[in-house]
């Protein structure tokens, strides 16, 4: 049955004054900054109970404590769906969003309740969620989840590097230094640590020892692994971080537009202009035109005397 159009605009109506009366109150300042605390609240909540002794005095005022949280960011997020009433799939398309929900919603499942640690894990997620009220801190978890696929090509490449001077280590100081390049696991391990400059000097003074040709070897190692591909990964990460700030930029600028009926100063501005309008015509000697027809449009040339007037 199709509903009567009288109730489908009422409806709409109502769901468009919900809308914005809980958008007016997730977009307060008060209400962000409540957040915020209750995240930091729970946080401190969930590192109280590392210390046993705390823990097993204080056990059902931190247990308490857990479940008013749990329930003011239900709250929240209740309050958070409420504001795109009018238009819901808004609301899906947000990824902060869909984070909210499923870390809220996941609290109330048994199979998850029931499980400490996974529990945990999740009240632990929900100290991330802080990025939502601090810009900076969004745009940087943004850029590293944006940097993902360049890192894994950097760490590719790296590997390969590694590997290929792991071997050729193996087989010019594998005899003579076995502590550092005896196999293939321990040349990568010193590899990696010489990737951070650490220890460096005492590497190239035992490979001079066996050979005077190794300055070659880690003067290009060095070169390549902690020069060349970490400004790589450093451009990956920056290239990354101007992605964010774009998409942080699109997403402030699509929040911002929120489908409705014309404010209530713009209607009365119209009124008063066709008010206007009606005035001038009643000065001119004219009747005053209706409401549809008062737009602008040309002047009627004056008559000639005699001519007949339209009607």
């Amino acid at each position: 049955m199709t509903p009567h159009p009288d109730h489908a605009d009422t409806f709409g109506r109502a769901r468009l004054a919900l809308a914005r009366r809980a958008g007016t109150v997730t977009e307060a300042r008060w209400f962000s900054l409540t957040v915020f605390v209750l995240i930091v609240v729970n946080a401190a909540l969930l590192g109280a109970e590392t210390f046993r002794g705390l823990a097993e005095e204080w056990h059902q005022w931190l247990r308490f404590g857990e479940h008013l949280c749990l329930a003011a960011f239900t709250v929240e997020l209740a309050l958070r769906l409420c504001a795109y009433a009018d238009r819901p799939r808004a609301f899906f398309r947000d990824p902060w969003n869909l984070f909210d929900l499923a870390v809220v919603a996941c609290a109330f499942l048994p199979v998850i309740r029931e499980n400490t640690t996974v529990l945990r894990l999740l009240r632990l997620a929900r100290v991330l969620r802080s990025a939502r009220f601090l810009p900076q801190l969004r745009v940087v978890m943004v850029a590293v989840v944006r940097s993902v696929p360049g890192t894994a090509s950097f760490l590719l490449v790296g590997t390969l590097l590694m590997y290929v001077y792991a071997m050729a280590g193996w087989v010019f100081f594998g005899r003579d230094d076995p502590e550092q390049y005896g196999s293939i696991g321990r040349a990568v391990l010193t590899l990696f640590l010489l990737m951070t400059l650490d220890g460096l000097g005492d590497a190239v003074h035992t490979g001079l020892a066996i050979s005077r040709w190794s300055i070659f070897y880690y003067a290009s190692y060095v070169l390549f692994a902690s020069f060349v591909l970490v400004n790589v990964l450093i451009g990956v990460v920056i290239s990354s971080l101007e992605e964010a700030r774009e998409i942080e930029r699109r997403h402030d600028r699509d929040a911002g537009v929120r489908p409705g009926p014309p404010e209530p100063d713009l209607r009365a501005r119209i009124a008063a202009a066709r008010h206007a309008l009606d005035e001038l015509e009643a000065s001119l000697g004219r009747p005053p035109l209706p409401a549809a027809r008062t737009r602008d449009r040309e002047p009627e040339p004056d008559a000639a005397p005699g001519a007949p007037r339209p009607g």
